[in-house]
């Protein structure tokens, strides 16, 4: 989902992110400048951005800003897509920093080019590591299909962290087939720890057996997760095409009714304004699904005055700014029908989530005026949620 959020650095020419990324930290005025160029040059075509890229894994991680520079281009480097990339992807993985091996192992899976034999037992050795290193190095082994991490990556499916074992099932799954593994990854995705429900999301992304789609959709994670892998299971070569298997079970993912969520009770809380903010701006998406569905529940005129109050507090916080226009649209309130609008037209790429619910809500409030904007936004988009929800909001509103 980085794409999404090129916007905000597309004003940086490529000359001066490139000389940005060769100058000294110490030289800068605003040495945060340094990494948002390596962002900015993964966004880029050009042979020498690449270069540039490329010759930025050896920046000396010594300076904390060159560390996080260095994470920054493993990470763009992925982005690119260039498997001239790759020694230099390799080398990071004998970095100690584990940050770097990790956005090195997710770049090395996201270009996807073949591997010598010599790549693969680099793979393998990346096994022997931290829990969070092994997670990734497995996932890059799923994601490339390698057969050769069979033997080591089983040893792993019943490891005590969970996020191991949920990765070396999806891999056991993607590669050989071996779906019946996937139960426990069914069952965490209504665990009441937030990382363990979000893993359980991208690892049966991973497995790509579209079979469990019906349960990952009502996991309590963010909807932009459930989508990206949701996304990934129906429509894995990107086509664009979704069988209408699939359909429905997409459209009410991307509807994002918390009524139609796997809930605790405890997550779900009175109904005071000021008891759905709160948890509104809990870090947990279950907590702020269950303040949403509380506000569901209010009576209308309750409702209304609580939406107008939690806007005026919070509206800019992307949380709150989702949940409250998924709301508008899922109760037809009318009487908000602006909040619908003005979250349609935002552009800012930390609500293009509320971008998909003002989408969704203008078929619910039969917001006809907002056509031309719904059909520039599916022409434009990049991102397939937003993009796909667009198009069958259109499709059911003409």
């Amino acid at each position: 989902m980085a794409e999404r959020f090129d916007i905000l650095f597309e004003g940086m020419p490529e000359d001066k992110a490139l000389l940005l990324l060769q100058t000294d930290p110490d030289d800068l005025a605003n040495p945060v400048d340094k990494y948002m160029a390596a962002t900015r040059l993964a966004a880029c075509q050009s042979d020498r951005s690449l270069q540039g890229l490329i010759d930025a894994v050896q920046l000396d991680p010594e300076n904390l800003i060159n560390r996080i520079t260095r994470r920054k281009v493993l990470e763009a480097l992925g982005r690119r897509k260039n498997e001239q990339a790759l020694p230099s992807l390799f080398s990071a993985l004998l970095f100690d920093d584990e940050p770097s091996v990790v956005n090195a192992l997710d770049s090395i899976a996201q270009i996807g080019s073949p591997l010598t034999d010599r790549q693969s037992d680099q793979l393998l050795d990346a096994l022997e590591s931290s829990d969070t290193q092994k997670r990734s190095a497995i996932q890059a082994h799923t994601r490339l299909k390698l057969p050769t991490g069979q033997k080591a990556i089983a040893a792993f499916e019943q490891d005590e962290n969970p996020l191991v074992a949920g990765a070396a099932r999806a891999y056991a799954a993607n590669v050989f087939g071996q779906v019946e593994k996937l139960a426990p990854l069914i069952t965490q995705l209504t665990d009441p720890i937030a990382g363990r429900r979000r893993s359980a999301v991208i690892d049966l992304g991973d497995a790509g057996d579209a079979s469990i789609l019906q349960h990952l959709i009502a996991s309590p994670v963010s909807m932009p997760l459930r989508a990206k892998s949701a996304f990934q299971l129906v429509d894995p070569k990107k086509s664009g095409e979704i069988p209408e298997t699939y359909v429905t079970l997409l459209e009410q993912l991307l509807r994002d009714d918390p009524s139609t969520l796997a809930l605790q009770h405890e997550w779900i809380c009175d109904g005071e304004a000021i008891e759905i903010e709160k948890n509104l701006q809990h870090r947990d998406e279950g907590k702020q699904y269950g303040g949403a569905l509380s506000l569901l529940r209010m009576p209308k005129h309750q409702q209304l005055d609580a939406i107008e109050q939690i806007r005026a507090k919070y509206w800019s916080d992307y949380g709150a700014n989702y949940l409250l226009t998924s709301v508008v649209g899922l109760q037809q309130l009318h009487e908000q029908s602006n909040l619908v609008r003005t979250a349609l037209a935002e552009t800012l790429p930390q609500y293009a989530k509320s971008r998909v619910a003002a989408a969704w809500g203008c078929l619910r409030l039969g917001l006809t005026d907002q056509t031309e904007l719904l059909k520039e936004i599916s022409n434009e988009s990049q991102w397939t949620p937003l993009k796909w929800s667009c198009e069958r909001v259109l499709k059911q509103l003409s």
